[in-house]
């Protein structure tokens, strides 16, 4: 199975520069293949394919020589990168999907390029890149397997690589335990055991800073420094509760994949689900998809199972006797008038959750 570590690059003013350089040589060159794709296929209603682009990458050289200072295999990466887009563009168009044709790529829209095999080695505190050099690199921890591919990606002003490497799954030993999940706002998790994640609301928290720096974006002049400037210190802040938001569905995840053997969530639509202005903000505070992600990965590389069930009436039955009984969003207890069970709803939904996944399982 593949893994990816990312960890923060500090380059110097010179391979700060280098890497800029870089990019943008990377995004002309990936927008310069779009167009002769485009244009092949209106000429002559045919497309060109990734290797018949590579090969023209020797004569491109001779007539733009900016192109010799990048390194060869990131080049063939970006024709790569361009076939993959428009795979995935046939592919939806197959499946009847919003079609999403590639498009040429602005400055802000183009921000990292990859050594696909070689190119780049680790070494200690530093990681050498070819035509850029040594660059010091923060080994927060080591990273695991082989080392397949180095991507290097700019996000807020700030630096980043992300090694791709292949490692072996690490089986945990089985707990025999069984465990079905409730998504919701007041609770960001409920399981079926009883056990209750709290919702950390991180956008709500910093909603506050985030509608003052907003404002104060909406004030500076157009094209001016303080507005850039002002654009960056915005994006860090949303960034960083994402990273928040990240590290809180790590923790929780971790305790899910290291004492279940069986996991079942809801099947939900998220996309439809924000669609209602009234918790919209709620729902994507809660970073329901991430955490279902990062279960799911996690439990592939330990032999745990994920499961996903049919999220309808899963609030509504109960669990006691499989009666419906109906009740609102307020209604926080379900207390089932056929069989008198009382339980909180989310219990009751997780509880649930897992036996339609047992009954899928089996």
């Amino acid at each position: 199975m593949v893994r990816t570590y990312k960890f923060r690059l500090y380059p110097t003013t010179e391979q700060l520069e280098k890497i800029q350089f870089t990019l943008e040589r990377c995004r002309l060159l990936y927008n310069r293949l779009l167009d002769e794709r485009i244009h092949a296929y209106k000429m002559e209603g045919k497309t060109l394919t990734y290797g018949q682009q590579t090969n023209t990458f020797r004569e491109r050289k001779q007539h733009i020589s900016t192109l010799k200072e990048v390194y060869s295999q990131v080049l063939q990466d970006v024709a790569r990168r361009l076939d993959k887009a428009y795979q995935s563009f046939f592919r939806r168009i197959k499946n009847g999907d919003k079609a999403g044709f590639p498009r040429f790529k602005p400055q802000n829209r183009y921000d990292s390029f990859t050594y696909p095999q070689s190119g780049f080695d680790l070494d200690g505190k530093h990681i050498e890149l070819s035509k850029i050099g040594q660059v010091r690199i923060k080994l927060h921890r080591q990273p695991q397997g082989t080392i397949k591919t180095c991507t290097i990606t700019v996000k807020n002003g700030r630096y980043y690589a992300c090694l791709s490497c292949e490692v072996e799954a690490e089986p945990l030993p089985e707990t025999n335990r069984r465990v079905g999940v409730d998504l919701g706002i007041k609770h960001l998790a409920a399981t079926s055991d009883g056990q209750m994640f709290a919702a950390p609301n991180h956008l709500r928290n910093n909603e506050a800073k985030l509608k003052r720096q907003q404002k104060s974006l909406s004030r500076k002049q157009y094209g001016s420094m303080r507005r850039r400037k002002a654009i960056m210190a915005l994006a860090r802040q949303h960034e960083r509760v994402a990273n928040q938001r990240k590290d809180y569905a790590h923790q929780i995840s971790k305790t899910l994949v290291d004492n279940y053997d069986i996991i079942a969530f809801e099947e939900l639509n998220v996309q439809m689900m924000v669609k209602n202005r009234h918790l919209a903000k709620s729902i994507a505070d809660a970073g329901w998809s991430i955490l279902v992600q990062f279960v799911t990965y996690k439990a592939e590389s330990a032999g745990r199972q994920v499961v996903r069930v049919d999220p309808h009436n899963t609030s509504q039955c109960c669990s006691a006797c499989n009666k419906i009984v109906k009740k609102t969003l307020a209604e926080r207890m379900h207390r089932c008038p056929h069989c008198g069970a009382t339980i909180d709803r989310d219990v009751n939904a997780a509880i649930n959750i897992l036996s339609r996944a047992m009954r899928q399982v089996s």
